[in-house]
């Protein structure tokens, strides 16, 4: 099964906890603090691994939790840092924050890296809290929680050319023909359900990597048939050769399958018209073909040239190989993902920032207060409640946060029941 987009939850290991001990050596009678800190979380790393070609590990794993630094331990030693968790990708993999829609990575290279979600930071133990005014601090951070996140997978295919067309206009034998591939062919629609890649070489030499896509038909950007599952597929390719039924073999017009064709990949993607295309007349060894082509060319506003083809007699490939093969090597990479640039004054791009507030007040049903917010959680889950110089410092954090100066401000009263996560406290005033 071809399986070209999935959603997955990644998470980066949380930190080991840093401890509270003391020196005990005899003869050292005033020791100090010796609790180490704990090790770094685990990132979740993507690699590229060439040998894959899906998706469809995914489908079956969706949870990838990094596991955790060590804590830390007495005589101020650290904990072990966690071994990063690798996950192996297919090239063309691109990976999607679901909660900014930014690209976090396009993966292409074997062996490229990204981190997806990085691991937490190790607490600190009590000896780097020491001070001149407390030489002994009963106080250690617990590990920050690793970086989680959901993303989404998007697989698109490493092809120099595509070929794109309604279906059954001869896409998958041409590919057939001019490669070693061995696409399912047949007398009727969406025969093709899965990009087939094939390698094209040229007589002279050159080779290059050629993509048939499943056919597309009008609607397709919105969901329509087959094509629209694999659009993305041609966004990483140089140059696009349009297939179009020349004969007429299903009682289409071809200029107005070239013309809805075009619509639906402007309709996709505005950048895909920057592409060259080729256009190519298949099924020129059939009955009114040659009529057909002559009308086609003159309804054609542009000075596109047209190859006149036979794919199951390979008429006329030769030719068309050459030409692809020589615009290819005129033709840069296109970007997938192109910077904004503000050429005029007036112009406004609008860009995902995260909130600056480090967190947020509301009232729950019951008249709870309810802390929330991303900074002030991780501080919670840092902190160890089991001494009380610990929580003390703790509540000196929110206190230089504001937190208590917005409570006030909203009413909240001596008694009064605040939230955090779980967690419920009592507001004293």
């Amino acid at each position: 099964m071809f399986v070209d987009q999935v959603r997955i939850y990644v998470k980066g290991g949380d930190g080991g906890n840093g401890i509270v001990a003391y020196r005990r050596e005899k003869y050292i009678p005033k020791g100090g603090p010796a609790g180490g800190d704990g090790g770094k979380g685990a990132d979740v790393i993507f690699e590229v691994e060439e040998g894959l070609r899906t998706l469809m590990d995914f489908r079956f794993k969706k949870h990838f939790k990094a596991s955790r630094g060590e804590h830390g331990m007495s005589s101020n030693q650290h904990g072990k840092n966690a071994k990063p968790m690798v996950v192996k990708v297919p090239p063309g993999t691109v990976v999607i924050d679901e909660k900014t829609n930014d690209v976090i990575a396009d993966l292409v290279q074997h062996g490229q890296r990204a981190v997806i979600a990085k691991g937490g930071r190790g607490g600190r133990g009590n000896s780097r809290f020491a001070s001149p005014s407390n030489p002994a601090p009963e106080i250690a951070e617990n590990g920050e929680p690793g970086q989680e996140r959901n993303v989404t997978l998007e697989l698109k295919v490493l092809a120099d050319v595509g070929l794109v067309g309604f279906p059954s206009v001869g896409k998958s034998t041409l590919l057939s023909v001019v490669s070693a591939a061995k696409p399912k062919i047949a007398e009727y629609h969406f025969t093709t359900i899965v990009p087939n890649l094939g390698v094209v070489q040229v007589e002279d030499g050159r080779s290059f990597v050629m993509a048939d896509l499943p056919g597309l038909i009008e609607g397709a950007h919105q969901g329509v048939g087959l094509g629209h599952q694999f659009l993305r597929h041609i966004e990483r390719t140089r140059v696009i050769v349009h297939v179009i039924d020349m004969a007429a073999t299903e009682g289409r017009d071809p200029y107005e399958d070239y013309v809805t064709i075009n619509a639906e990949l402007k309709e996709y993607n505005l950048r895909l018209t920057e592409r060259p295309q080729v256009i190519v007349a298949n099924k020129m060894d059939m009955p009114g073909a040659e009529e057909n082509l002559q009308a086609f060319k003159e309804k054609l506003e542009e000075d596109v040239k047209i190859f006149p083809i036979s794919a199951i007699t390979r008429q006329g490939t030769r030719e068309l190989l050459y030409t692809v093969a020589d615009i290819l090597d005129q033709t840069e990479e296109f970007p997938l993902y192109k910077e904004e640039e503000d050429t005029t004054d007036n112009r406004v791009v609008y860009k995902h920032e995260a909130d600056p507030r480090k967190f947020f007040i509301s009232r729950d049903d019951d008249g709870a207060y309810v802390l929330t917010g991303e900074e002030i959680e991780k501080l919670f889950k840092m902190t160890d409640f089991s001494r009380d110089e610990s929580v003390q410092r703790f509540a000196r954090q929110l206190r230089t946060m504001g937190v208590d100066d917005e409570l006030r401000e909203r009413g909240a009263k001596d008694g009064d029941t605040i939230r955090l996560l779980e967690f419920e406290f009592e507001f004293v005033d």
